[in-house]
């Protein structure tokens, strides 16, 4: 009998892990992160929201929305799915509800911000948090919330950018405190303040590696040594599609063909094995 996803996931973060993360935006992005090779992946809030509705992560998305987004990824992929849950939609009240839609949709770890609601881009200027005691009223909340004591609740703040450094390392304690399984200190300015957060809070930790943001971007090694369990690239999966996309539809639109620029699509062919179409045509064959 295979172990359960959730039970994987909490015997793999251990401290100095190093595991990469990508993030998908939807269940062909998670289906091209099992295929290469990874072992845990991200439903990031900020590519459905891109890709979904084509908008700014701004907090447009709601939680049914991003409770179908995690359903349609689990029917495809067998690896541990966290599940970015923004500000758990509310109050504490709320981001109960929201831990027990996403677990029922199959989120094997469930991440909370402590930024107001709606909130924006952990990247963005002009963010801002709710009390310290709030979040942890939260939190609370969400870990009582949860069936199965192994799903995973990531406590992340983003008070770096409002209260600052210290501030955000207090708040990752009081986190921890209130139930959080591991915590995310986002958007640390410096090389100094980013391998810190591990030291000055012991515990099992995520950095997030936003290309073109405001943490510097560090190589995995670095990070494991420093103490980090998991090292995210969110949307490095969607920045990549999306430039490519520009890339193609440009050439297309200048010159009205494809040629000289094939090596930027995937073949017709690569594509169905992308999507197992295989097993469906053998279902197909079985039922017909």
């Amino acid at each position: 009998m295979k172990e359960p996803l959730n039970k994987v996931l909490r015997r793999e973060l251990v401290a100095g892990a190093g595991h990469i993360m990508p993030g998908a935006a939807n269940a062909l992005a998670a289906r091209v992160i099992e295929a290469a090779g990874h072992e845990m992946m991200m439903l990031s809030g900020a590519a459905v929201a891109n890709s979904y509705l084509g908008v700014p992560d701004i907090g447009l998305v709601s939680v049914t929305e991003l409770a179908a987004h995690v359903a349609a990824v689990r029917e495809v992929v067998n690896i541990p799915i966290l599940a970015d849950a923004d500000t758990g939609f509310g109050n504490a009240i709320n981001a109960r509800r929201t831990v027990q839609l996403l677990e029922r949709a199959g989120a094997n770890a469930i991440m909370l911000e402590d930024q107001t609601y709606p909130k924006r881009c952990g990247h963005f200027e002009g963010k801002d948090v709710i009390p310290k005691d709030e979040m942890v009223s939260k939190l609370k909340a969400a870990v009582d919330a949860r069936v199965d004591p192994d799903l995973m609740i990531l406590a992340r703040t983003d008070a770096r950018a409002v209260e600052g450094f210290e501030a955000a390392l207090d708040r990752a304690r009081a986190y921890q405190e209130a139930g959080a399984d591991f915590l995310f200190v986002e958007a640390p300015l410096t090389k100094e303040e980013l391998l810190a957060i591990p030291r000055e809070v012991p515990g099992i930790h995520l950095c997030n590696m936003v290309i073109g943001g405001k943490t510097p971007l560090l190589p995995r090694e670095e990070l494991a040594k420093a103490g980090f369990a998991v090292i995210l690239y969110a949307n490095a999966a969607l920045q990549a599609s999306l430039l490519a996309m520009q890339q193609v539809l440009k050439h297309l639109h200048d010159t009205g063909s494809i040629a000289g620029i094939e090596s930027k699509l995937m073949m017709f062919a690569e594509r169905q094995k992308v999507l197992d179409a295989a097993k469906y045509s053998e279902l197909e064959k079985k039922y017909a």
